[in-house]
């Protein structure tokens, strides 16, 4: 069943941890690709050094994160990856969660044309790595996740949940070593 709203309407904390074991379909005029969310991260907006909208920070780039909770922040990294963050909370709490990586279950022969016929396991080990695998790249910055071209879906996937501090992040001083950051465990 795709998630409604309201279960984006929350903390990114909370967010966070509960998109774990959750799909993610993607569709392009390629096909359909998907897979089982296994890492996020959660960043929490104004108050985060870590987040792109720290102290509300209201830029093009980071437009997006200001929508209601439930859509699509998209950006551009080292100027070659896309990441894909699930914006949470509601209109100008700019919160986000960033999908780290996910466990490929459907498109697999498509996702591995678009990954240079990587290893299913690489496939998307990564942000950058499952964007590319699923064909995200800047036109889903701010697409609705309650509509029909991304969503997220409940699943039975059944997992633990280990917590640690974030990755890549060591800009933010403190804020880096906040546990935010949830990894599903089978």
């Amino acid at each position: 069943m795709k998630l409604e709203r309201k279960f984006y309407q929350r903390s990114a904390l909370i967010v966070a941890k509960e998109l774990l074991g959750k799909k993610i379909i993607c569709r392009t005029d390629e096909g359909t690709t998907g897979g089982i969310i296994i890492e996020t991260e959660a960043y929490m907006g104004a108050i985060d050094p870590a987040a792109h909208s720290y102290k509300n920070r209201r830029t093009n780039r980071t437009e997006a994160m200001f929508s209601d909770g439930g859509h699509a922040y998209i950006y551009l990294i080292y100027g070659i990856y896309y990441c894909f963050n699930v914006v949470a909370n509601v209109v100008d709490v700019p919160e986000a969660v960033l999908i780290r990586a996910l466990k490929p279950i459907e498109g697999i022969e498509i996702m591995k044309r678009r990954r240079n016929n990587q290893l299913e396991k690489n496939l998307c080990s990564g942000p950058g790595k499952l964007t590319q695998a699923l064909g995200i790249d800047k036109t889903f910055n701010n697409i609705d996740l309650c509509g029909e071209k991304i969503f997220i879906e409940t699943t039975d996937f059944e997992f633990e949940i280990e917590t640690t501090k974030r990755i890549n992040i060591d800009y933010a001083g403190e804020a880096a070593n906040y546990p935010y950051r949830f990894v599903a465990i089978q």
